[in-house]
This record gives C-alpha cells, structure tokens and sequence, in this order.
C-alpha cells in the first residue's frame, strides 16, 4: 500500500520501497553495497500491485522459495516479493520495461467507504460514455506536456496504447497502459477527466488540453490515493492490451 510510504524511489524521508528492499536484501546477501533499481517512480500514497526490481550480486541464491521467505520475513507488511528470477546481465528494470499499466479507482458514491484506503472519493455524477471518449483522444503516440508536473526530464513523448473507463457498481475504474509516463502524468490525466465532468464540457476538451502542450490548460492533479501501478511489462503492449480487452473483468480491490 501506498499510504505505508514515502514512495518508491529512496530518498531522505523513511521508509521508501526502494530502502525497504535494499535493507533487506544487504542484510541476506550480506553485501552492504548492493543495488536495487525500480522498474519506475511512485510518488507517496500511489500503491503498486506488481512493480519489478532487479539487483546484480555474486551471491548465489540456491534455493529461490527459501530466499523469498527470508525477505518477506523482513520486509514491512505494506511490501511484499512475489517472485524471484535470474536475469540476463543485460536486463534492467526500468529501460528494458516495454510499457506501464496504472490504474485509478474512483469511489462515485454519495457517501463513500471507510474501507476504500486505495480509492478516491467524489460525488460529482461521472458519465463513463463521456469520459471514455475524452480518453480515446490520448491514443497513439503524442507529445503530453500539457500533462506532465515539474520534471527535469526533457522527454514528453509518449505512446499510449489503453486509456478506458469502466463503471463497476459505485466504482469507477480508470486504465491506462502505456510505454511510459511522465511525472504525475495518469493523476494529470484523471483530473482532466474530472474537470471536464464538472464542469460539463465537451469531451473534445481533453483533444484541447492534449494540443496547447500547456500543463495550465489541464485539470488539477487528482489525488494519489486512487492510483496503482498494476503491472510493468517486458513483453509486446499489444498483445497485453488484447489480452486486457478480451477479459474484460477487473478486481475491484486493486
């Protein structure tokens, strides 16, 4: 969960996903210097259900469900290892990373829920017909710097390959898969999409926001309890997003 961290990426503020591994796994490989490299950034309060790592080390792990056990034995209960591979040396985590599912979870209930620690609450009535059409405007490569936060990164071109909203009783589920996000990107994108809903403008809005190539132009960032990084992929998007659309049901309790 999110909200059990100061975010992926290790920084001065404890703990961090990123820390949490390195301790751990310094602490069975007994090497102090090892280094873990995320697959991406997620900032506080953003939760991952599948995020990758990788680490390079001369310690031989013999017995792989053993280790696994090891280290959630020391992890915090917020973070968990699911599995354990070996890897070409040529791999890494982030720049091998064919694309990035995330998902945002929308509680459009008139009360809400108590128990929604991973899901963001508004009473404004959302039309998912409305939305999806707005989302369909980000398909295909562009340039989002109107939905890009402060970055030093000079990269604003990305490929979209998902963007779809899907009613599930009181909950609104938001996917978006794409070969990469820039900085607070999805949460960008979503306050857009709720923007545009309460202010009941076109869909077409979204078409605007996506050419002025301008951040004032877009929504406020919504927030990043809503969001997860369901999965980082290193296979073809294509074949993903297929494999998305042919199920076409989704766990609610992500």
């Amino acid at each position: 969960m999110g909200s059990e961290f100061f975010g992926s990426q290790i920084q001065k503020q404890e703990p961090t996903v990123q820390g949490e591994l390195i301790k751990a796994i310094c602490t069975l490989t007994k090497n102090k210097n090892t280094k873990v490299i995320m697959s991406g950034r997620t900032d506080r309060g953003v939760s991952a259900y599948s995020q990758a790592a990788h680490f390079d080390s001369e310690f031989e792990i013999i017995d792989k469900n053993k280790f696994l056990i090891s280290i959630n034995s020391i992890l915090p209960k917020g973070l968990r290892v699911f599995e354990i591979e070996n890897i070409v040396a040529s791999f890494h985590a982030q720049k091998s990373a064919t694309y990035r599912h995330y998902r945002y979870k929308i509680n459009n209930s008139i009360q809400g829920s108590a128990f929604d620690l991973n899901a963001f609450h508004t009473r404004i009535k959302l039309d998912v017909l409305r939305m999806n059409e707005a989302l369909n405007f980000l398909l295909g490569e562009h340039d989002f710097s109107a939905f890009k936060s402060n970055s030093d990164n000079p990269a604003k071109v990305c490929t979209i390959y998902k963007a779809s909203a899907e009613r599930k009783s009181e909950y609104i589920l938001i996917d978006i898969v794409g070969n990469r996000f820039l900085y607070n990107m999805v949460r960008t994108i979503v306050g857009t999409l709720l923007f545009i809903e309460s202010k009941n403008l076109t869909p077409f809005h979204m078409k605007e926001v996506l050419n002025s190539k301008e951040r004032k132009q877009a929504g406020a960032n919504a927030p990043s309890v809503g969001l997860t990084l369901i999965k980082t992929g290193y296979d073809n998007p294509i074949d993903y997003v297929n494999k998305l659309n042919e199920r076409q049901t989704y766990n609610e309790n992500l």
